[in-house]
């Protein structure tokens, strides 16, 4: 469900800088899009734009403006035909294919090519921004195919399809309804835009998709980050473990902060400022001792992710640039995503670890060998028909079938550069590859927790059967009684599919909020 809207706080596009979660709220509808009114702002854009139509009246030469692109650079542009290039441009690049990038991605596409615009350095013009605002505010999503973009010269095909809908050309998504751009342009009361002789490379030639994307898969892997420690915690107290692993004193000896974060947080969980006791086993498995080790390589990996993604996010990523205040046309490449796919890369190789370590913890807690005194792949049947009954066994091979995918997926994109475009383009980023593999990643990721949701409502409730006096107090407690209020015990065998889709619609909302603050 799309949170309601809240216009109480919008991010304003043109003063202060973004920030991921401004991103996400626009992304989810929970803000609106609002454009700068600022009189200096709005100055600054004309400016540019300005200069741009000066230095083509005195026949200045200005790449993709009055040349061709990439390696047609060397193609001199007839005055006559310099106002048709941009048409050509996203006309050309309409060839992509794959998935068409859902909703939420979309909007984040938006805002992302926004907020590099508004930077002033792109040379467009003010009715553009309005246009991008526009879309945005009466959620006209251009029909985006995930497919095609190598990371530089920027998401070049991907953002055709918004410089086309700004046209009145090719297919949206309004109102849950798949629409030519031109009949719901006329129904918000948008004209279609001629594109003035840069504003096609201005909203092409950036890194507005890889950006997108990237910010989206930060924020949902922040949140797995915290709920992969909640579920550390039930498994702990699930197998009988050893609290005593995340002894504070133990964690100030190797100080990497996110690692003592997460540490803290299952000492919080487990009440382990209690006394050891006697018969309490010196060591669990790495699974659950080195959780914070784990864990705490994403903690400490995201405020360098996020450093990345947001300079990024606020940044003028064409080319040419338009220098306003200096009148000076700047060629250069910074359309490249080289930090965006390190970004992706990086999180995804994280997010996977974590994938892997709370599968592992699974193995431990169904194996009756080692999950000290629980039953057999947390069947919860009793007596006789305990011999047909086979509890968690199928949820089990699931979990590590969507681990080993993800595990797959870590192989970095960013070191498959191909060299396109006749050899101009012989080094590029693949950062959208990287942003949509790290999402994949991500996604599966979310599965497993779904899985260890219903394993560890399982296996606590059986724990409980056999003497377990809980030590779970506050959060972690109150997480445990919804969990078991909403999944019911698996005594007799059921399928769970459908409870494994509501948890996981309950992980991408974020239902928990663990650790908050």
């Amino acid at each position: 469900m799309t949170p309601a809207m809240n216009e109480s706080m919008p991010p304003v596009f043109g003063e202060a800088p973004l920030r991921i979660e401004d991103v996400v709220a626009l992304a989810r509808r929970q803000v609106p899009a609002v454009l700068s009114d600022d009189t200096e702002f709005r100055a600054r854009i004309t400016r540019g734009a300005d200069f741009l139509d000066r230095l083509l009246d005195e026949d200045g030469v200005i790449y993709g403006v009055t040349t061709g692109y990439g390696d047609s650079c060397t193609v001199n542009i007839p005055p006559a035909l310099v106002a048709e290039l941009p048409h050509h441009l996203y006309t050309y690049h309409g060839c992509g294919l794959g998935r068409f990038l859902d909703e939420t991605e979309t909007r984040a596409v938006l805002a992302a090519r926004l907020a590099s615009l508004v930077r002033g350095m792109s040379g467009v013009s003010l009715p553009l921004l309005q246009g991008l605002e526009a879309l945005l505010r009466h959620d006209v999503l251009p029909l985006i195919p995930a497919e095609g973009s190598v990371g530089a010269s920027g998401d070049l095909t991907p953002l055709s399809y918004v410089a086309a809908v700004l046209c009145g050309e090719r297919e949206v998504m309004h109102a849950g309804r798949r629409r030519p751009a031109a009949e719901v342009l006329a129904e918000i009361g948008l004209r279609p835009l001629t594109l003035r002789p840069k504003e096609g490379l201005a909203i092409m030639n950036g890194t507005a998709v890889m950006t997108a994307l990237a910010c989206l898969a930060f924020h949902r892997a922040e949140y797995l980050s915290r709920l992969a420690t909640r579920l550390t915690a039930f498994n702990v107290l699930a197998s009988n473990g050893n609290a005593h692993h995340f002894d504070a004193v133990l964690f100030a000896a190797k100080p990497h902060p996110g690692q003592s974060r997460v540490a803290q947080r299952l000492r919080e969980d487990l009440h382990s400022d209690r006394p050891p006791r006697n018969e309490q086993r010196l060591q669990d498995r790495y699974s659950l001792r080195c959780a914070p080790h784990v864990i705490g390589v994403l903690e400490d990996a995201l405020p360098f992710f996020r450093q990345l993604i947001e300079t990024e996010l606020n940044s003028a990523n064409d080319n040419p640039l338009i220098d306003p205040d200096r009148e000076q046309i700047l060629h250069g490449g910074h359309f490249y995503g080289g930090h965006i796919a390190f970004a992706m890369d990086s999180l995804k190789n994280t997010v996977a670890n974590v994938a892997d370590l709370l599968d592992r913890q699974l193995a431990l807690i169904v194996d009756a060998r080692y999950n000290h005194g629980l039953p057999a792949n947390l069947s919860g049947a009793t007596g006789p028909r305990a011999a047909i009954n086979h509890g968690l066994k199928a949820l089990q091979i699931s979990v590590s079938a969507w681990t080993a995918e993800a595990l797959k997926l870590t192989m970095p994109a960013s070191v498959f550069s191909r060299s396109t475009e006749c050899h101009n383009q012989d080094k590029v980023s693949m950062g959208t590859i990287a942003a949509r593999d790290c999402l994949r990643v991500i996604e599966l990721t979310e599965q497993v927790m779904a899985g260890m949701l219903v394993s560890a409502r399982q296996a606590l409730e059986l724990r409980e059967r056999v003497g377990l006096q809980s030590t779970l107090r506050d959060g972690p407690a109150a997480m445990y009684a919804d969990l078991r209020e909403r999944i019911p015990l698996v005594e007799e065998d059921r399928a769970l599919d459908g409870e494994l889709r509501q948890l996981l619609a309950d992980i991408r909302e974020e239902r928990w909020n663990v650790y908050a603050g």
